[in-house]
């Protein structure tokens, strides 16, 4: 079955770094769009970043310049490295893919704390 496991979150100062990884399995991981999502407590689900399978990038506004999304195809494994983090970053951040559409499969996502 399909599994996307996400891991490296955690509790960072503001300014700091974190890098996500997302390791999936039971697709055709070179065929798909990778996405990262996050969601605030009582707030919406938003995308933060997103690779396509030709490489191409697109990312939210609140985090350009300071997020980078990438992916290696020969370990299945798409990354999110953030750096500059900030308290509005707080947030469980979940991997997605997807072929095309709507984000097919979703990971359990993994809690990402920006605070002093």
């Amino acid at each position: 079955q399909v599994q996307l496991v996400e891991s490296g979150g955690g509790l960072v100062r503001p300014g700091g770094s974190l890098r996500l990884s997302c390791a999936a399995s039971g697709i055709t991981f070179n065929i798909y769009t990778m996405g990262w999502y996050r969601q605030a407590p009582g707030k919406q689900r938003e995308l933060v970043a997103a690779i396509t399978s030709g490489l191409l990038v697109n990312y939210a506004d609140s985090v350009k310049g300071r997020f980078t999304i990438s992916r290696d195809n020969a370990k299945n494994t798409v990354y999110l490295q953030m750096n500059s983090l900030k308290p509005e970053d707080t947030a469980v951040y979940y991997c997605a893919a997807k072929i095309t559409g709507s984000y097919d499969y979703w990971g359990q996502g993994t809690q990402v704390t920006v605070s002093s």
